[in-house]
């Protein structure tokens, strides 16, 4: 019998550290190993099943979007990468390099992909000539690389991560408009209907946009450790590539036209908000939607009715085929090892099945987000099983909006501002819309950061929550990972 005290538990309560707590919770639900570089990691099977139902679902959306799928290299040259000044001064202390091949030094640095405009771009320029050329809506499942920081975390801020990249050129303003705005739309479907996350659409400030955009909206949401997080972003590029790339189009009336672009991505670090947003101090919290397994059938296993209950379950199991499904029938580990075992990896449902339920021809059904326990006869299994995932489903989602609503104050005067930052609230005030002010908020409360501008906007007047000029619009403010 193996030493059951090894591998499944957690040492710590969420609310006393929740750094401890997250990094016990992506070794000991196997979601993670560590590689021997740095910052980059395995993910192991349990956490790329949740990424392969985000893929999945969001490439369903895009592909009736019109999007297809392509690939591009993975190394950038220098002169690529150069070309768009703002972007690569963005990305400057994130860019490694390749420069030698074998024993031999390389003409041109090559940049491992931190993002693939430039290189995209080189062949935009040969793609399009036409109106019939466009729209042009394409995007790549890869990973990236980007260096700079000193402190990793799993999934949240790794030096490698996987993602989805989309870019798509248009002929007008207006079409590139509605197309970034609709992406964005879409990302929102993934957290809150995948992911049961609750999140706040808005505009970046000019001072967070993305480097070389003509603007960025973004998701933002909040998390139990009380900072604000970027789940993803959806760029209105403008014409400031493809001025660069010299992406033109002959429009219908033979004139020659830079194109509209945008750029779009989703990445691996929607897992880390998820672990964060619904796990507990027994482990992974994972929503139906996206559980690589979704009902776990532990059988009660003794020596006497092993064969008979082991039988049943199988047939249990294959009753679930609407649901994936696993059958536990390891003999090496008891009942209760298990139970531990799959609530740490935060599998919705768990079935009960021993000898006592096979007499009354039922099972129990342990819910994994609130422990609430029901017994069920085996003929009405499947279709309570069906309704409890979408009750997690949705309660999941519930739960989390209550906590986000819950900790976002609106704020007017800089006292209350402060007050609110040392409670480490989700911060909504009026403000001037300045890169001076948002520096001088951030400076004086170590950190404090715009997330973004809600689209949904509180009427405004009055003065900046931070300086004496009139504010513009409504910010959210947070510090951040």
């Amino acid at each position: 019998m193996p030493d059951e005290k090894k591998l499944v538990g957690l040492t710590v309560k969420k609310s006393d550290d929740i750094s401890e707590w997250y990094t016990q919770v992506v070794q000991k639900s196997e979601l993670i190993d560590y590689s021997s570089v740095s910052g980059c990691y395995v993910y192991r099977p349990w956490s790329y099943g949740v990424w392969e139902r985000i893929q999945e679902f969001f490439d369903g959306l895009i592909k009736k979007h019109g999007v297809k799928n392509v690939y591009f290299p993975l190394l950038i040259p220098e002169a690529l990468l150069k070309k768009e000044t703002k972007h690569v001064e963005g990305f400057a202390p994130e860019v490694a390099w390749v420069t030698e091949a074998g024993h031999s030094k390389l003409s041109e640095r090559l940049a491992i992909r931190p993002t693939s405009e430039t290189i995209m771009y080189e062949s935009f320029a040969k793609w399009i000539k036409s109106w019939r050329d466009l729209p042009l809506k394409i995007n790549q499942w890869c990973s990236v690389v980007r260096w700079e920081f000193n402190n990793p975390v799993p999934f949240l801020r790794s030096r490698e991560f996987l993602w989805s990249e989309g870019h798509s050129a248009f002929a007008s303003k207006d079409e590139v408009d509605k197309d970034t705005r609709y992406i964005l739309s879409l990302y929102k479907q993934v957290f809150e209907e995948l992911l049961a996350i609750p999140v706040i659409d808005g505009l970046k400030t000019d001072h967070e946009k993305f480097a070389g955009a003509l603007y960025t909206t973004s998701l933002e949401t909040f998390l139990p450790s009380g900072k604000g997080i970027q789940a993803t972003t959806s760029h209105c590029l403008g014409q400031n590539f493809s001025q660069v790339f010299d992406i033109k189009f002959l429009d219908e009336k033979g004139d020659n036209h830079a194109v509209w672009q945008n750029s779009w991505g989703i990445s691996t670090r929607s897992i880390g908000v998820m672990i964060l947003v619904h796990g507990d101090d027994k482990g992974l919290v994972v929503p139906p939607a996206v559980a690589p397994v979704q009902v776990v059938v532990v059988p009660i296993l003794f020596e006497q009715t092993k064969d008979a209950v082991l039988a049943v379950a199988k047939n249990i199991a294959s009753s679930l085929h609407h649901a994936r499904v696993h059958l536990d029938d390891r003999d090496n580990y008891s009942p209760g090892w298990k139970f531990n075992e799959w609530e740490l990896k935060g599998v919705p449902l768990r079935v009960e099945f021993g000898p006592k339920d096979m007499a009354s021809k039922s099972a129990v059904i342990v819910r994994r987000d609130t422990g609430k326990k029901e017994s069920v006869s085996l003929d009405a299994l499947p279709a309570r099983v069906s309704v409890l995932l979408m009750e997690i489903q949705q309660d999941l989602l519930a739960k989390a909006r209550k906590n986000l609503e819950e900790n976002k104050v609106v704020v007017k005067i800089w006292e209350d501002f402060t007050r609110a930052v040392k409670e480490r609230k989700l911060i909504l005030a009026p403000f001037c819309d300045k890169a001076v002010c948002e520096e001088e908020i951030k400076a004086k409360t170590e950190g404090v950061k715009t997330l973004n501008k809600p689209f949904d906007q509180p009427f405004v007047k009055g003065s900046c929550v931070h300086c004496d000029a009139p504010a513009t619009c409504y910010a959210l403010f947070a510090k951040t990972y």
